[in-house]
């Protein structure tokens, strides 16, 4: 599964990032932050426990399954499929076109029937709508389409575990900072639950070596802004990203600031990409994830921001441009 997540528009997406896997749809694979190889498992073993723990045997059996999902197709009527294919080609676009193209398909999303598939589009959309700065005004309208979508057709949940698209939903409001209007109890516990997950990032605390073989400690930072990133060589968005923030670190390192970019891959391969694309801050590595779970990481690109006195102040759902990069440091105190 980890080779089909980088094979993009191939299968079917599974979403994996400070939120929940889950298929989006059956003939595409519309994917903004990036599964990681192994995350599946992780995610199950994780997330599926917080509900009745799924006996072991059950979740190697869904893990297997999920290629037999990629055989299905969904049946797209012939308002959505002009959807379906500009959300294909989004990527393809340049920004000022995407952002152009973005806030069109949130409205014609919005104006289809109340139907399963308009909900599945929406979902896509708010997805894909974060790689990056495509305007708030374009951000809202998405924001709102999925709200109206999920109030038109409330996605299934259990109790303490919304649905994947109510935490979608919960980001958009929690880190993007939109506004969405629900009454539905998902939304809320969708909420609370990413309030959880960032206490654990607080508290988070970890020693990884880099690349030359020095050992980095979070804690021991202190007094510096720190800049936690996940990443992986085989990422899109992440390697979009990196010239952007290495940039930065080269312009603010005198003043205190520390990147910390942590990737599960072999040794091996990541000095050889960081050596090819002259990539000059802290590479550490976290072969066995272990800091990956601790900061709930199952998709990337992430970042996390800690000012001087060890707060995180700023996070990313997902790729970041040089000025958004520059908002989350100011968080920090700096400019």
């Amino acid at each position: 599964m980890a080779a089909a997540a980088r094979d993009a528009d191939l299968f079917p997406r599974m979403r994996c990032s400070s939120k929940f896997l889950r298929v989006i749809t059956a003939d595409s694979f519309l994917m903004t932050s990036y599964p990681q190889p192994r995350s599946a498992l992780h995610f199950f073993y994780r997330h599926g426990s917080r509900s009745p723990k799924i006996p072991q045997l059950s979740v190697i059996l869904i893990f297997l399954s999920l290629p037999v999902l990629a055989q299905d197709k969904t049946v797209w009527s012939h308002r959505e499929k002009p959807i379906v294919e500009q959300l294909r080609g989004l990527r393809n676009l340049d920004n000022t076109a995407r952002a152009r193209t973005t806030k069109n398909l949130a409205l014609q999303i919005r104006q289809l029937p109340a139907v399963p598939n308009k909900l599945k589009l929406a979902g896509g959309l708010a997805g894909l709508a974060t790689e990056g700065d495509f305007g708030r005004d374009t951000l809202q309208e998405v924001t709102t389409t999925l709200a109206i979508a999920l109030h038109e057709q409330p996605a299934p949940g259990t109790p303490g575990n919304p649905d994947s698209l109510y935490t979608e939903l919960a980001s958009l409001v929690r880190y993007e900072h939109m506004q969405a209007a629900s009454d539905n109890p998902q939304l809320a516990a969708a909420m609370a639950r990413l309030e959880g997950d960032d206490a654990k990032r607080q508290a988070a605390d970890f020693t990884l070596p880099d690349l030359q073989g020095k050992a980095w400690h979070l804690q021991n930072l202190r007094g510096k802004v720190v800049l936690v990133n996940f990443w992986a060589t085989w990422c899109p968005p992440c390697r979009k990203e990196m010239p952007d923030l290495d940039a930065l670190y080269n312009k603010f390192k005198d003043q205190g600031f520390v990147v910390l970019a942590i990737s599960d891959e072999e040794a091996a391969k990541v000095s050889a990409f960081i050596s090819d694309h002259k990539i000059s801050y802290p590479v550490l590595l976290d072969p066995g994830r272990n800091v990956n779970d601790e900061f709930i990481v199952y998709g990337i690109p992430k970042s996390f921001v800690y000012d001087r006195s060890g707060k995180m102040v700023a996070q990313s759902i997902d790729m970041r441009t040089r000025n958004q990069f520059l908002e989350m440091l100011a968080q920090a105190g700096l400019q």
